[in-house]
């Protein structure tokens, strides 16, 4: 996959064409989410970052296939006490992003539940991803290449295997999910719109 993603350099470059794109990303706890955000947003990765406490909001605006975009991330909580605010997140969203450790046999096991859960209760257009982090750490790792991506195409999910760390994919992967975005409907002036939940905004975890 080639990334032709490309960061704004002047704001005169956004017009009405611009599509605002709620993202949600979902997984359990340590697996990288916050991380992953960071390196997209900011490209820099934080070690030293504290778990979320519900969710946290971060946005980025870049060129992709000569299309602005605007990307509106909610990052949720990965412990089971947050679980149940999920749905606050991804009920509405354009896409998400379900994250596991591929040195984390259980994540991937946890991975799977979460998908059933968007298939079953989430938006009907919503474009899923599967990111497998910490792809780094290839000595460590317990669940193969094959089988997620296995997994993804019986699912019909995008597939990537992801670093925060050294940002491998990274990109690469928002710029898919623009690609497999439906298109606007211009007739009916219909863009995306964004809701935000009334939570307590907090910055990145791990």
């Amino acid at each position: 996959m080639v990334d032709r993603t490309s960061s704004l350099s002047s704001p005169n470059r956004i017009g009405d064409s611009m599509r605002e794109i709620k993202v949600c990303l979902l997984g359990d706890t340590g697996v990288g989410k916050s991380c992953l955000v960071l390196r997209f947003v900011s490209d820099r990765f934080d070690d030293r970052s504290k778990p979320t406490i519900g969710a946290s909001f971060m946005s980025k605006m870049f060129v992709a296939d000569e299309q602005v975009y605007k990307f509106q991330i909610w990052d949720t909580a990965g412990q089971e006490r947050y679980r149940s605010l999920a749905p606050l997140y991804y009920r509405d969203a354009s896409a998400a992003i379900v994250v596991y450790d591929i040195t984390n046999q259980g994540s991937f096991y946890a991975l799977q539940d979460w998908i059933k859960e968007i298939k079953r209760y989430g938006p009907g257009e919503c474009v899923v991803a599967i990111a497998g982090n910490k792809c780094d750490l290839q000595d460590q790792r317990e669940i193969s290449t094959e089988s997620a991506r296995e997994y993804a195409e019986s699912v019909e999910a995008i597939f990537a295997e992801t670093s925060a760390l050294s940002s491998r994919n990274v990109q690469e992967l928002f710029l898919e999910i623009s690609r497999r975005l439906p298109q606007p409907n211009y007739e009916k002036n219909t863009l995306p719109t964004l809701s935000e939940p009334n939570v307590e905004r907090q910055k990145t975890c791990c």
